[in-house]
């Protein structure tokens, strides 16, 4: 249980100092929010709990194809909030397009020989 507290504190102190620095420097915020740190972090905390390669592998693997379709999320919430929509209603719609892409990807990826 102190790992699972331990892992959930230092992932969420990492979000915490990357909003607190957008506040001040939005693109510097940006570029820590933008760094694969919870990628790193789950592999970290995955070979911590289960120290096999094939299976590193395969989620590393699987976790590239998952990045591509939440992508038009970033180009699609600052062209909503720049023709004036709202912040939430630009959040929600972004979300549900990238919903939407995972879907579109768990379906597709097994016909194109992805495993996912």
């Amino acid at each position: 249980m102190l790992y699972l507290a331990l892992k959930a504190l230092l992932s969420g102190i990492l979000i915490a100092a990357a909003s607190t620095l957008a506040k001040r420097y939005p693109g510097f915020g940006a570029l820590v929010a933008s760094l694969p740190l919870v990628s790193v972090l789950g592999m970290i905390w995955l070979w911590n709990d289960k120290p096999d390669s094939a299976n590193m592998a395969a989620h590393v693997q699987a976790t590239f194809w998952y990045i591509l379709p939440s992508l038009p999320m970033f180009l699609v919430i600052p062209a909503l909030l720049r023709a004036g929509v709202g912040f939430w209603p630009s959040l929600g719609i972004g979300c549900a397009l990238t919903v939407a892409l995972y879907s579109a990807m768990v379906a597709l990826a097994p016909r194109f020989g992805i495993a996912l």
